[in-house]
């Protein structure tokens, strides 16, 4: 049987040719009120739209994650088991079963930016070119701080009732990072955001977290286009 490549709404015909694989976390804590698995749901939600947009296959998302070492707020693999255990096992299916020559893996946890030092073995081993989009890391701020905290407003998976003790940060010592010292003693950029929750708080701004969301987004699909020409 023949397949309508061009059917639907599609960019293009050979866009099915494109994967788009959410990795996010699945496991580690986000504050009174956001769940653990907040970028796993960011990251989907992303990937999932963007593959709408496009007509890219939604890959769905890998089960696992990692972190740097000193950070301690979840669950974790160390790179190399991600890579070698979910990773490359699950872009080989997915190539195999879709005829798949590229994927765009849409990251929603910092702790996942590792795995880019594996990536050319990765597309060496699976004949598969990939794209590692950090957007939605980069510009959401520090974690559970103001910028997750709107998406997950704008997406419905914030509990508003537990607001008032979000940036309670004895018990919730995760929040901006604020009370994770070993990561802040090993990360400027941790101790820079941690600092800055301390001192401004969080503003949870829904028209943000819609305005994030939609900016990474449009990054995912200019990748997916540059991968068609």
């Amino acid at each position: 049987m023949e397949l309508r490549y061009s059917a639907g709404r599609v960019i293009s015909p050979e866009v099915h040719k494109i994967g788009i694989l959410a990795v996010g976390s699945h496991l580690e804590n986000h504050g009174a009120a956001l769940p653990i698995d907040t970028d796993s749901k960011i990251a989907s939600y992303l990937a999932f739209e963007a593959s709408i947009r496009t007509g890219a296959k939604f890959l769905g998302i890998l089960y696992g994650a990692t972190e740097y070492e000193y950070v301690k707020h979840g669950i974790h693999l160390t790179p190399q088991a991600l890579v070698e255990k979910e990773l490359i096992p699950t872009l080989r299916k997915a190539k195999n079963n879709l005829n798949l020559e590229a994927a765009v893996l849409v990251n929603g946890h910092g702790g996942n930016v590792p795995i880019q030092d594996y990536l050319d073995d990765v597309r060496g081993k699976l004949n598969l070119e990939i794209i590692f989009n950090n957007r939605i890391v980069e510009i959401e701020g520090p974690h559970a701080g103001t910028g997750e905290l709107s998406m997950g407003m704008a997406l419905g998976m914030a509990d508003e009732s537990c607001l008032a003790e979000h940036c309670n940060f004895e018990e919730y010592p995760e929040v901006g990072m604020v009370g994770l010292d070993q990561a802040r003693q090993a990360n400027e950029g941790i101790d820079r955001g941690a600092c800055e929750v301390q001192e401004q708080g969080i503003d949870v701004n829904r028209e943000l977290g819609e305005s994030l969301l939609e900016t990474a987004i449009l990054d995912i699909v200019k990748d997916v286009k540059s991968l068609l020409k």
